[in-house]
């Protein structure tokens, strides 16, 4: 080594031959690894969302969905603005009884009537889909009380009460404050599949008294029932279930055949199932509670 050449020093014979010349750090061989866990989580972030959409669908279908309140029909039981929950497969288990607060398509009696089907097969199968899935419908919706069963003879007024079956009802525990149980008087005889209907607020509810000259004579059909409304979920001061009134459990009531066929379904059958938390955060159908009619 001469006078002008540097001593490189320690570090420099540190260096050894299989480090880069170019001094740039090699690659982090854990990387990779990170980055498929990345990916790994976001596939199942992914297949969970999916999943509790699907079940959450399935739910609303089959099970329990949502609806809205948006009039006055059926006060002081449900306010405009509550959601309710529907079951829709209890009548799957048991019969519908009276007292019962029921959701019910208009078709085939109250209307309007759905239109009919699109003609382009595929439209037709992707609307009856989303029907199914409680995505979209062409029918109306009403929410009323079950007072007469089919066989029923249902009337009014009796010492100021409606009767079923020559059986007084004492609607105080539902009945909207200060409404008489009618304003005017009626009779009729509940044909076979058919229920009578009445809102609790009777004088401002469109209900079977003012469809007489529909098809089933104001009674609703049985099939176009779509479960039974059983809980109020919204808002949380209105938090409450709708169980079935107690003049409705008079034994007399139940001495007929419509009777006997609740009762054989254990007695009156007020246990609900319980409701799926997921249900009917898709949207929450709007229910037409019809207003009286002037006459």
């Amino acid at each position: 080594m001469t006078d002008d050449q540097e001593d490189p020093g320690p570090l420099a014979s540190a260096r050894t031959s299989d480090e880069p010349a170019s001094g740039t750090p090699e690659p982090d061989p854990s990387a990779p690894a990170a980055t498929a866990k990345k990916k790994s989580f976001g596939r199942e972030l992914l297949t969970i969302v999916v999943a509790a959409a699907v079940l959450t669908l399935l739910v609303k279908a089959f099970v329990i969905q949502v609806y809205r309140i948006p009039s006055a029909s059926m006060e002081n039981t449900l306010q405009i603005g509550d959601r309710v929950l529907v079951n829709k497969v209890v009548y799957h288990v048991r019969g519908i009884a009276r007292g019962d607060v029921v959701v019910f398509s208009g078709q085939d009696s109250w209307g309007p009537d759905a239109p009919p089907p699109p003609g382009n097969p595929v439209v037709r199968v992707f609307d009856d889909v989303l029907s199914g899935l409680g995505l979209h419908s062409d029918q109306t919706y009403y929410i009323k009380r079950v007072i007469g069963l089919p066989g029923d003879h249902v009337a009014c007024c009796t010492d100021g009460k409606v009767t079923v079956n020559g059986v007084p009802l004492d609607e105080g525990q539902y009945l909207y404050p200060d409404n008489p149980p009618s304003r005017f008087t009626f009779r009729a005889v509940v044909p076979p599949g058919h229920l009578w209907v009445m809102g609790d607020h009777r004088s401002d509810s469109d209900d079977s008294r003012y469809h007489l000259d529909d098809p089933g004579g104001g009674a609703i059909p049985e099939n176009q029932v779509v479960g039974r409304a059983f809980l109020i979920i919204w808002p949380p001061s209105q938090l409450r279930d709708l169980p079935i009134p107690t003049t409705f459990q008079q034994a007399a009531l139940h001495a007929g055949a419509a009777g006997a066929a609740v009762l054989k379904g254990g007695q009156v059958a007020l246990a609900v199932a319980p409701a799926a938390g997921s249900a009917g955060i898709l949207g929450a159908p709007v229910l037409l509670l019809r207003r009286r009619r002037r006459r």
